[in-house]
């Protein structure tokens, strides 16, 4: 299913305290990784919506990376938990819609964690592009 010529979109939602500044450390310390992610910032991974989530994918996102805190480590200490219902609920509705639960994706990366968030995206770049574009996507240019 996968396309030579297909540069996946790819949504990050990241923790301002945690996996944003770990994006940082990985831009300053010059590390590598795809380009295909755009970046935004909120306060907490917990604040990230099922409704965010979706209207990424009704969008043209083939993928949505959630970057938050280590669980106890919480800027606002049970945001990490919300996140993890948050992501169950998602990769169900997910796979009710037909979109491959896998287009959905949470890490736990730290300020400390540059390397780590490198890895990270271009491991999911990878998983999208074997994937191909999503049905989700394709639904929505066909209507």
């Amino acid at each position: 299913m996968s396309d030579t010529n297909f540069e996946p979109k790819i949504i990050g939602f990241f923790c301002n305290w945690c996996t944003y500044a770990g994006a940082d450390l990985a831009g300053v310390s010059r590390l590598q990784y795809p380009p295909n992610i755009r970046v935004i910032r909120v306060m907490c991974s917990g604040t990230v919506s099922p409704h965010h989530v979706l209207r990424a994918f009704q969008k043209g996102a083939d993928g949505v990376l959630i970057g938050g805190c280590h669980i106890g480590d919480c800027h606002y200490l049970r945001g990490n938990f919300m996140t993890i219902k948050r992501m169950r609920f998602l990769q169900d509705l997910l796979k009710f819609t037909g979109c491959e639960p896998g287009r959905l994706h949470l890490e736990w990366i730290s300020a400390a964690e540059g390397p780590k968030f490198a890895e990270t995206v271009r491991n999911f770049t990878e998983k999208i592009i074997k994937l191909g574009p999503s049905r989700l996507k394709l639904a929505a240019r066909a209507a």
